[in-house]
C-alpha cells in the first residue's frame, strides 16, 4: 500500500505502518504534551492505542496463519487508524476454508479477551458493565483492553462484506450458491447494513459515517473484484496476448524509452539483456527516473526487476489476480522458452469490455 513504512518483518510476512495511523500517534503524544497536569492520562492514552493495534496486528496475523494453512499466502499487513489489512494473494476455493480464515481473526480477540478476562478476576477488579466507556486509566486498563477486544471480537463478526463477518456469510452461502452469486448477496447485505450504519451515525456519532462509508465502498469494491474474476475465468492468457509490441535494451537511455512513449500508444515496456528478459518499464518509472537521474541514465538505473512471466495457456483469472496483488503492469509471454508476446492491464480490462459488450455474456 503506498505511503505506507515498512516496520516489520514476522513469520516471513511484510508489515506495515500507514502515514495515517503516523499521525495518529503523534497527535495523541503532541495532545498529551500540551495537556496540563494530565500527562499521565494522556500516556495511558499513547499506550492504549499502541497496544489497540498490537491486537489489531495479532488479529490480522490471525487470518494470515490459518490461511497458510490452507496453501494462501499473505503478501503484506498494513496497519491503518479504522484497522489492518491483510494482503492474501487469493482466496481459497473451497467456501469452508474461506470460513475458517475469516472466523481466524476474531478468534484471537476472543482469547485474548479471555486472558484479560482472567486477570480481571484474579485481582479482583471487575467494573460494572455501565463503565465500560470510562476513560484509561492506570486503574482500569486491563479492563479497557477486555473491552476492547471484546468489541474488536463482535465488531469484525458483523454480517456485512467485506468484513470477516461478511467473509462468513459469504462462505456459507457459496455452499450452496457458489462463488460468484454469494459475493453479490453478501455485497447487497453489506451495502445495507452500512447505509443503516451512516443513517445511525448522522444522528451524532460521525465515527459511525465513517464506518459505514468504509464498508459501502469496501463492499462495491469487492463486488467489481469478484465480477471481474469471474468474467475472465473463461478466457486464458493467449486470448489477451499482444504479439505487437517494442522491447527496450537495458542499455537504453531514459530519453529512449521517454520518445518511444510519446511517439506511439504503448505505456508499459519489457526490458531485454542479452535477449532475456531482466525487467519492465512503466509510464511511472519513467518519469521517476527522468527527476532522479536524468534522461541519459540507462534503463536499468529505473527498470522494475520483478518479472511475472507467463505462459499461453495460464487462466486469465489467476494471472489477473497475481499481476493485481504484485503491482504488475506488463508481463512477458514465454511458450516453449520463446518470448512470444506481452500481456498488460489494459488488453485484460478491452477483454472485459468485450464481454460485457455481448449480452449473451453480459454479468451483473
Amino acid at each position: 500500500m503506498k505511503w505506507s513504512l515498512k516496520i516489520a518483518r514476522i513469520a516471513g510476512i511484510d508489515v506495515f505502518l500507514h502515514w495515517t495511523f503516523i499521525v495518529l500517534l503523534l497527535g495523541v503524544f503532541v495532545a498529551g504534551i500540551r495537556t496540563i497536569n494530565r500527562s499521565e492520562d494522556s500516556l495511558n492514552g499513547f499506550i492504549f492505542i499502541v497496544l489497540l493495534f498490537l491486537f489489531v496486528l495479532l488479529h490480522e496475523f490471525g487470518h494470515a496463519l490459518m490461511g497458510k494453512r490452507f496453501g494462501v499466502k499473505t503478501n503484506h499487513i498494513t496497519l491503518l487508524p479504522i484497522g489492518g489489512v491483510a494482503a492474501m494473494e487469493h482466496i481459497p476455493e473451497k467456501p469452508w476454508q474461506e470460513m475458517l480464515i475469516a472466523l481466524a481473526g476474531p478468534a484471537v480477540n476472543f482469547v485474548l479477551a479471555i486472558v484479560f478476562l482472567i486477570l480481571l478476576a484474579a485481582t479482583g477488579h471487575v467494573p460494572a458493565i455501565s463503565d465500560w466507556w470510562s476513560p484509561v486509566s492506570n486503574d482500569n486498563m486491563i479492563y479497557s483492553l477486555f473491552t476492547t477486544n471484546v468489541m474488536l471480537f463482535s465488531f469484525n463478526l458483523i454480517p456485512a462484506f467485506p468484513m470477516d463477518g461478511g467473509r462468513v456469510l459469504r462462505a456459507l452461502l457459496a455452499m450452496k450458491y457458489g462463488r460468484y452469486k454469494a459475493t453479490n448477496i453478501a455485497v447487497r447485505i453489506g451495502q445495507l447494513l452500512a447505509i443503516g450504519l451512516v443513517l445511525f451515525g448522522l444522528s451524532g456519532n460521525i465515527w459511525l459515517v465513517f464506518i459505514g462509508v468504509f464498508i459501502y465502498l469496501g463492499a462495491g469494491a469487492e463486488g467489481n473484484y469478484e465480477s471481474t474474476r469471474s468474467a475472465l475465468s473463461k478466457y486464458k492468457v493467449q486470448d489477451a496476448i499482444m504479439h505487437q509490441f517494442t522491447p527496450l535494451q537495458s542499455t537504453d537511455t531514459i530519453g529512449t524509452a521517454v520518445r518511444l512513449l510519446l511517439d506511439g500508444q504503448e505505456k508499459e515496456f519489457i526490458v531485454l539483456e542479452n535477449e532475456q528478459v531482466v525487467g519492465t518499464l512503466t509510464r511511472n518509472e519513467m518519469i521517476q527516473g527522468l527527476g532522479h537521474f536524468g534522461k541519459e541514465a540507462n534503463l536499468s538505473e529505473v527498470m522494475n526487476h520483478t518479472i511475472l512471466r507467463l505462459e499461453p495457456q495460464m487462466p486469465l483469472d489467476d494471472v489477473y489476480d497475481q499481476m493485481t496483488d504484485e503491482n504488475v503492469e506488463i508481463a512477458p509471454i514465454f511458450e516453449g522458452g520463446k518470448l512470444i508476446g506481452v500481456l498488460n492491464r489494459d488488453n485484460i480490462m478491452e477483454i472485459l469490455v468485450i464481454d460485457n459488450s455481448q449480452p449473451h455474456l453480459r454479468f451483473i
